[in-house]
C-alpha cells in the first residue's frame, strides 16, 4: 500500500504542470478567437479596457477557477467515498448523492423562493447527507451479489427517484423551471462570479480531507485491525464521510449536478500512485480539478456556435470508463 516519496513527488510534479498547462489552456480558448500575446497583456494589466479585456475577467478567468475548485472538490469526494464503501465504482454521481443534493435545492426553490449560491450550499448539503445515508442503508442490505454491486444499485434506483420527484415539482411552475433550469444542468457558464462565495467551502473540505490519509489507509485494513491501531472506526468513518459530503454538496451547489469526475479522478490516482491515500487523495484532487477544466474548454470550442455544457462533456468521457471499470475483473484496490 505505502507509495514511495520519490514516486509520489513525481506524480504530483507531473500532475502540477498538467494542472498549469490546463489553466492556461482554459484562459486563452474559448468561442471568441483572442491572440495568445493579448492574452498575456491582458492578464499582466487587469485595468485595461477593452471587449476583450472584459470576456477574460468577467468570464473565462473566474470561470476557469470555478472549475478548479470544483473538480478538486469533486475529485476528492469521489476517492474519500471509494475508500469508506470500499466500492471502486464509488461517485457522487453514481451514487446518487448528487441528485439528492439537487433535490433539496429544487424544494427550497419551489417551497421558499430560495435562491443564492449560499443557500443553495445549505439545502444542497443537507440533501447529499440524506441521501449519502439512505444509499448506504439500501446499498448493504440488497441481495445483489456483492456490496460494490448493491451500493450501484441503490443509487442508481434513489437518484431515479429523485430525477422524477424533480421533475414532478418543476413540471407546473415555468417561473420554477426556468430558474432552475440553468442551476439543474451541470455547467461552468455564467456562474465565474460565485467562486468567491463557494471557495470557502470548498477549501475548508479540502484543508479537512488532506489529513485522512493516513485514516483512511488505517480503515482499508478492516474494523479489527484499525481498532487494533488505535483508531475509532465509527467516528473516524463518520468523520470522513462528512467531509466527502461538505466537498459533493459544495460542488453541485455552485454548478449543478455532474457526474463521473470523481469517478475517474480516483481511479486514475490509484493507477499513477497507488493505494497509499496520502498520495492518492491530494493527486484526485488535481486529476479531478484537470478533467474538469478541460472538459469545459473543450465543451466551449468543439462547436462552431455554442458550446456544450461541462456535465455533457463529463457524461460522454465517463460513460464508456465506467462500463470498462465495472467489466474488469481485478478492480484497483480502493
Amino acid at each position: 500500500m505505502r507509495t514511495t516519496s520519490s514516486r509520489g513527488t513525481a506524480v504530483a510534479l507531473i500532475t502540477t504542470i498538467v494542472l498549469v498547462a490546463v489553466l492556461i489552456a482554459s484562459i486563452g480558448l474559448g468561442a471568441r478567437s483572442i491572440a495568445p500575446g493579448e492574452v498575456v497583456g491582458i492578464v499582466l494589466n487587469p485595468d485595461g479596457d477593452g471587449y476583450n479585456s472584459h470576456v477574460l475577467w468577467t468570464e473565462r478567468i473566474p470561470r476557469t477557477f470555478l472549475g478548479l475548485v470544483v473538480g478538486a472538490a469533486l475529485g476528492a469526494s469521489g476517492l474519500v467515498m471509494q475508500a469508506l464503501t470500499m466500492n471502486p465504482l464509488s461517485d457522487p454521481g453514481i451514487l446518487g448523492i448528487e441528485q439528492g443534493a439537487a433535490m433539496f435545492v429544487v424544494l427550497g426553490i419551489v417551497s421558499f423562493g430560495v435562491t443564492g449560491v449560499t443557500a443553495y450550499f445549505w439545502l444542497a448539503l443537507v440533501g447529499a447527507a440524506l441521501t449519502s445515508a439512505v444509499v448506504y442503508l439500501i446499498g448493504i442490505r440488497t441481495n445483489a451479489g456483492s456490496s460494490t454491486i448493491g451500493l450501484v444499485l441503490a443509487g442508481v434506483a434513489v437518484a431515479a427517484v429523485m430525477s422524477s420527484l424533480i421533475t414532478l415539482l418543476v413540471a407546473r411552475n415555468e417561473a420554477v423551471y426556468a430558474h432552475l433550469r440553468f442551476w439543474s444542468v451541470g455547467q461552468l457558464t455564467g456562474r465565474g462570479s460565485i467562486v468567491d462565495e463557494i471557495a470557502p467551502f470548498v477549501i475548508a473540505g479540502i484543508l479537512l480531507a488532506l489529513p485522512l490519509g493516513r485514516t483512511l489507509n488505517i480503515l482499508s485494513l478492516g474494523d479489527e485491525t484499525a481498532r487494533g491501531l488505535g483508531i475509532r472506526v465509527e467516528r473516524s468513518r463518520l468523520m470522513a464521510a462528512a467531509v466527502a459530503v461538505l466537498l459533493c454538496a459544495s460542488a453541485t451547489a455552485a454548478v449543478g449536478p455532474v457526474a463521473f469526475v470523481g469517478l475517474i479522478a480516483a481511479h486514475c490516482a490509484r493507477m499513477l500512485v497507488g493505494a497509499d491515500h496520502r498520495w492518492s487523495l491530494p493527486v484526485s484532487m488535481g486529476v479531478g480539478a484537470i478533467l474538469l477544466t478541460a472538459a469545459d474548454t473543450a465543451g466551449r470550442i468543439i462547436l462552431d456556435n455554442g458550446e456544450i455544457q461541462v456535465a455533457v462533456m463529463t457524461a460522454a468521457i465517463g460513460t464508456p470508463f465506467f462500463v470498462w471499470l465495472a467489466r474488469r475483473r481485478d478492480l484497483v484496490k480502493v
